[in-house]
């Protein structure tokens, strides 16, 4: 695990960089900038009506005496996609936005809830347990 974490914290970086230079001499410098400033300040707001409406939702679901769980899963969703559209970067505003909006956060919620579920079957997620 600690492997693929370090390639990828090595290999996005670089991309990223790639694609700014890229950018810049296709569109230019200043358009390449306001880019990226344009989609922190997008991300920002989209993050911020998205997790308003979550909180909603949480409440609605605790007023009917029901777990939250998938409005947690939307809330980690909305909340890794806000901190990717903070992050400078094209590669990581489009993953940001991807997990923002809910017509494709949809389908990844249910990849990954699939996927935790094929874990804990295996055991190799434990849950409450020591």
């Amino acid at each position: 695990m600690f492997i693929k974490l370090a390639i990828l914290f090595i290999t996005i970086p670089i991309c990223e960089i790639f694609i700014f230079l890229e950018a810049g001499e296709f569109i230019g410098i200043w358009p390449t900038i306001m880019i990226v400033i344009l989609t922190g300040i997008a991300g920002a707001y989209l993050a911020r009506t998205q997790g308003f409406d979550l909180l909603q939702r949480i409440q609605s679901t605790l007023n009917k005496g029901e777990l939250p769980t998938n409005e947690l899963v939307d809330g980690v969703f909305i909340l890794a996609g806000g901190l990717l559209l903070l992050t400078p970067g094209f590669i990581t505003d489009l993953v940001g936005f991807l997990l923002l909006t809910p017509f494709s956060r949809n389908p990844l919620k249910k990849v990954t809830i699939d996927l935790v579920k094929r874990k804990i079957e295996k055991g190799e997620i434990i849950i409450g347990g020591m």
